[in-house]
């Protein structure tokens, strides 16, 4: 299957695996590449060394391309960026920040640069900057997300309305119908994100894995937009949120309660009460753990069914 996504990345399916924080490491991101989609490394939650490691171990475990994600509000950004340029990662998708910043300094250094937005307004600008792609991610996506909360199915065709470089689709999409109604829609290809995260390559904890699995329709909810909106699997964390809420919360409050390494105490350490469970709307969707190949094949497989079954209308 070849398009602007697969020629741009050097890869069979115009699949990315989103790079996600405590669940994007080495043996997530080599499995999909392997089985020919881009698997991304999540540095969001990685230290530079930790960074340095998992480039490292995927480089091992494939030869296939494989990126690295960088929300650019991470600290210690220049290391960061720094060890991709040093460690030879050709594909970098950046996100949370101004694409201006270090689009020009990664092109010049002969990598392909993609920025994640939420918006036709950021989209426009991430072109201007000089991006190879653009990931338009709709608000039902799991994580921190746009503050517009335009849905995927508006989002991707207002974008493509817009711009000329390729663009991928993100959010709610973890079947091969929600692929095929995303390229219908103009993208050339889509990121998925909250249905590798049920998969056993995923560094997040075993008890998230099957709290995701177990999700029902309105499980998760956006909330703490003040801060940084973020759509949360619902558990004890959100409740006390909500309460704050109820109480008419300041910032400083509510900054209080998320405290440090919420998010880490929840999806990698396993504490599903008072952890930041992050997640996808689509969870709902999403019925059992499968190894990260499958799920690449079963995307594929029932895109091509969907399509087929299109054209027969």
């Amino acid at each position: 299957m070849q398009n602007r996504i697969t020629q741009l990345f050097g890869i069979q399916y115009p699949i990315i695996q989103a790079g996600m924080v405590w669940a994007s490491g080495w043996r997530l991101a080599s499995a999909v590449s392997n089985s020919g989609g881009l698997g991304l490394l999540g540095a969001g939650s990685m230290y530079p060394e930790v960074l340095q490691e998992h480039i490292e171990k995927c480089k091992k475990a494939t030869d296939k391309p494989f990126g690295v994600n960088v929300p650019m509000l991470y600290p210690d950004i220049d290391r960061l960026m720094q060890i991709i340029v040093d460690s030879g990662v050709k594909i970098v998708f950046t996100s949370a920040g101004n694409p201006k910043t270090w689009t020009s300094f990664l092109k010049e250094k002969g990598i392909t640069v993609v920025h994640v937005v939420s918006s036709v307004k950021f989209a426009l600008k991430a072109q201007e900057a000089g991006v190879d792609a653009i990931v338009a991610e709709g608000f039902e996506a799991g994580g921190h997300n746009g503050r517009d909360e335009t849905t995927t199915m508006v989002l991707i065709p207002s974008v493509k309305e817009k711009i000329s470089v390729p663009l991928i689709a993100a959010g709610g999409i973890a079947t091969g119908r929600a692929m095929l109604a995303a390229m219908v829609l103009g993208a050339d290809g889509v990121q998925v994100g909250s249905r590798f995260v049920a998969s056993p390559e995923a560094s997040s904890h075993q008890l998230f894995k099957q709290r995701v699995v177990d999700a029902k329709e309105g499980d998760t909810h956006l909330t703490l937009k003040e801060l940084a909106p973020v759509r949360l699997l619902k558990n004890k964390f959100y409740q006390d949120v909500q309460a704050a809420y109820a109480k008419g919360a300041s910032v400083e409050e509510l900054k209080t309660l998320l405290g440090r390494a919420r998010a880490k105490k929840g999806m990698f350490e396993g504490d599903m009460e008072e952890g930041e469970l992050e997640i996808g709307q689509v969870s709902g969707l999403i019925h059992e753990i499968t190894p990260a190949a499958e799920i690449v094949q079963n995307l594929m497989s029932e895109f091509n069914l969907a399509k087929k079954e299109a054209e027969d209308l």
